[in-house]
């Protein structure tokens, strides 16, 4: 069983590191988890509302641009899983038999920015996917009233909530990576 000293009993860089692992581990878990939720949400409904729908159309919400959007939302989920990893470097900080050193940490904190930028590179891709249909739907659309045209070639209110779930998603990596950017920095000094 590790014995767990008081804090009077720790010097004080290692007290601060383990706040600012504390801290901000906690601040990208919860914003992280927020926003993953919420994105999660919004692509299982597009993607239930296009297999649920009559006229088998095709939207941004298939293919590439989907597929690399659910990757860049596991990814936020790895994060997240990352994030809670934070916390328990800074419980273990406060152990005197199984404290981690300055460079486990910093390898603890350079695993998290390598998942958040693979992460922010996928969910990227998928945007760039989804925005370039959407572009092309746009471009294609009469500019006039037209009553025989098919409805898969219409930028429809699905084909932008799903650019706002990558939007979303987009956002939780970038707090992750602020996450981890900020304790390099911290831990650094």
């Amino acid at each position: 069983m590790a014995k767990e000293p008081d804090d009077n009993s720790l010097s004080t860089n290692v007290l601060k590191t383990a706040r600012a692992l504390n801290i901000a581990g906690w601040v990208g878990f919860w914003t992280q988890l927020v926003l993953a939720i919420i994105s999660t949400l919004i692509l299982l409904f597009a993607v239930i509302s296009r297999n649920s729908g009559s006229t088998g159309q095709s939207n941004p919400g298939t293919g590439a641009g989907t597929f690399l959007a659910f990757l860049g939302l596991l990814a936020v989920y790895l994060s997240i899983f990352w994030s809670y990893r934070y916390t328990l470097l800074a419980k273990k900080l406060r152990l005197a038999d199984s404290r981690p050193t300055r460079t486990d940490i910093i390898k603890q904190l350079k695993i998290g920015l390598t998942i958040g930028f693979g992460g922010m590179f996928l969910t990227l891709l998928g945007a760039e996917a989804i925005v370039g249909v959407l572009v092309a739907k746009s471009l294609s659309q009469p500019q006039t009233a037209v009553l025989n045209i098919e409805v898969s070639r219409l930028v429809q209110p699905i084909d932008i909530f799903i650019v706002q779930a990558n939007t979303n998603t987009i956002l939780a990596h970038f707090l992750g990576l602020i996450v981890s950017v900020w304790l390099l920095d911290r831990i650094s000094k």
